[in-house]
């Protein structure tokens, strides 16, 4: 193929295709600013490259790859941070499912799902017009040149998170956790990759973080059947970009799991450029459960590490914690709570005794309220301006429940983060000032009744502040009443329908008011289609993501447009419409089905989309 280094066969064919491939997926709604623009392209016509190949170095491709070019697998939880120094290169990413398959069929002719589940690497330089999708190096079978450099130890990678430092260089967190021998043991492990300018800081500034210079490992986990180690997840990655003597520090941190129900919140940081790392430190001590962390840097370079605390055998109260540093990541005060909030949380009663965080069919367990859903949680979302010397301000934004508009659901399904108990949900904001150690009245971002919000995030970039979410406003199941006491796209009978959207408004740093919404979404897409735990569950992920850098922005999602509905011959009887998608199988004999034989036809057709945002 060519170099990649030549731009016109790299960008301009791969644009045309997606443009083809995005008019003939489906019919769509007018939307504000621009067209959707996909970053998965994991489809015949559009495909994935290596990392050698992005770099100019000699072709290569494997089993992955050319998997990953045919899949028309699942992407969720995208990430995505704008070049500082020139804002037409983005770099976005995913969990990547989009390899499972690479391996080869079973006695049934069903692909077998034994490749790995990794970090995308979704390029643009056109400021997302379009993106080329590669995988970051160092996934199972990956033996390319720049592969070498990748310095882990796992099967599988999630829970990207990205960010640039001020020279050209891009830094991508993960963690990590199936062993490579194929044992049930999982590492829990986290890790760091890093992407430069091959020529340097003074180089082409649009080829910025384009080249794989390795990876490290930050934290091990202790090795465990089904987690029950010392399991790190829910990472959060800043470089410092001021200019103050921590300029060029990067900094990660992650939620730490134990097998006896431990969970605090660690950091590391590197020093030179994501080469090492210092030893993990813990930051909350004394308080219990955490989770969430998010790592915001203002313009004097202190260190604010944000994240959700949760109800914990009476000890504490749902809310935002905080802690802060102003010794560039060497040391940290003690925790202390920002805000109280009424935590939102889809829950329900599982058939036969139990409780669970989403559900679906579950072929012979399922949920008591028959309704279909994927979890979602309160998850508080942290940002500042490093341009801005003059303040020590850092932006928030939830969801949680709007007091007063709780009510009994009539079933075990709940949105209150307890079981029958349903309400709103909705994105609020708040300023904190870390030198004052005070905030403003959180406030609702969009007034709307009509719609539940879930996921929201926040950039911030010259006196804006621009946020996005999830909203069901356009659900063809539920109104302003129904959306109450049903998960999104549901009816009553848990037949479920396109429910979500993505939208977005700005605000001023200093003060003032939140614009009307902007639809972002193009497409209202259902995010009930059972993808996940063998056809039986929806998951949709925890996070989507916006970032601004010199008056470009831009919002990515997990979006649903292209998936492809069918039935489910391992039910009985079909006990909703609008949740299963298309899946090949057949009666092997004395009752016995078969696995999935079609999984590249478009069931499992989840994408990342994005779209320029106000």
């Amino acid at each position: 193929m060519p170099s990649l280094r030549d731009r016109t066969s790299r960008f301009g064919v791969l644009a045309a295709l997606l443009a083809t491939f995005a008019l003939g997926a489906s019919t769509v709604l007018a939307s504000s600013p621009g067209a959707d623009v996909r970053l998965s392209n994991d489809f015949p016509g559009g495909g994935y490259v290596s990392a050698d190949d992005i770099a100019g170095l000699p072709h290569y491709s494997d089993d992955t790859l050319d998997e990953c070019s045919r899949a028309r697998g699942r992407q969720n939880e995208p990430a995505l941070a704008i070049n500082p120094r020139d804002s037409r290169v983005m770099i976005g990413s995913a969990n990547d499912y989009c390899g499972v398959f690479n391996d080869g069929d079973d006695d049934d002719g069903a692909p077998i799902a034994s490749g790995p589940i990794w970090l995308g690497y979704y390029r643009s330089e056109d400021a997302g017009g379009s993106f080329v999708s590669s995988l970051v190096p160092g996934y199972p079978g990956d033996t390319s040149t720049l592969g070498e450099l990748a310095h882990i130890r796992t099967a599988s990678a999630g829970d990207p998170v990205v960010a640039w430092d001020a020279d050209g260089r891009v830094f991508m967190g993960a963690e990590a956790s199936d062993d490579p021998a194929g044992s049930k043991k999982t590492f829990g492990d986290e890790w760091v990759a890093r992407y430069v300018n091959p020529d340097g800081a003074d180089g082409d500034t649009l080829n910025d973080g384009s080249r794989f210079a390795g990876s490290v490992v930050v934290a091990k986990g202790a090795s465990a059947p089904n987690l029950l180690g010392k399991f790190h997840d829910k990472t959060a990655i800043e470089a410092d970009r001021t200019d103050t003597t921590c300029s060029g520090n990067v900094y990660f941190a992650w939620s730490r799991f134990t097998g006896n129900g431990g969970v605090g919140i660690y950091f590391v940081r590197s020093t030179d450029h994501g080469a090492t790392f210092s030893q993990p430190m813990k930051l909350t001590a004394g308080v219990h459960d955490v989770q969430l962390p998010e790592i915001s840097v203002t313009g004097n370079g202190h260190v604010y590490v944000t994240y959700g605390q949760f109800e914990d055998s009476g000890q504490q109260v749902d809310g935002v914690g905080v802690v802060k540093s102003t010794d560039c990541g060497k040391t940290f005060s003690k925790p202390a709570t920002i805000t109280n909030v009424h935590a939102m949380g889809l829950t329900d009663a599982l058939l036969g005794g139990g409780t669970a965080r989403d559900c679906g069919d579950g072929i012979g367990t399922g949920c008591e309220s028959g309704y279909t859903f994927f979890r979602a949680d309160t998850g508080p979302r942290a940002t500042s301006d490093q341009a801005d010397t003059d303040h020590e301000w850092v932006y928030i934004t939830y969801e949680a429940i709007v007091p007063g508009t709780q009510v009994e659901t009539g079933t075990t399904f709940g949105w209150a983060d307890e079981q029958g108990a349903g309400g709103q949900s909705a994105v609020y904001y708040l300023r904190y000032d870390g030198a004052a150690k005070t905030h403003t009245t959180p406030e609702r971002i969009s007034p709307v009744r009509d719609g539940q919000q879930l996921y929201p995030d926040l950039a911030v970039d010259d006196g804006v502040v621009h946020a996005l979410w999830w909203d069901t406003r356009n659900d063809v199941n539920n109104d302003a009443t129904s959306m109450l006491v049903r998960p999104p796209g549901n009816d009553a009978d848990g037949n479920v329908g396109p429910s979500f959207d993505v939208f977005a408004a700005t605000r001023p740093t200093d003060g003032g008011s939140w614009t009307s919404d902007v639809r972002l979404t193009d497409f209202t897409s259902s995010g009930q289609w059972e993808q996940f735990g063998g056809r039986t569950v929806p998951f949709g992920g925890d996070y989507l993501w916006i970032d601004s850098k010199n008056g470009t922005t831009f919002g990515t999602w997990t979006d649903w447009r292209n998936t492809v509905p069918g039935t489910d011959l391992r039910e009985e009887e079909e006990d909703e419409t609008g949740a299963d998608v298309l899946q090949c199988r057949f009666d092997t004999g004395d009752g016995v089905i078969s696995g999935d034989t079609c999984p590249r036809d478009g069931g499992l057709d989840q994408d990342i989309y994005g779209d320029a945002a106000p």
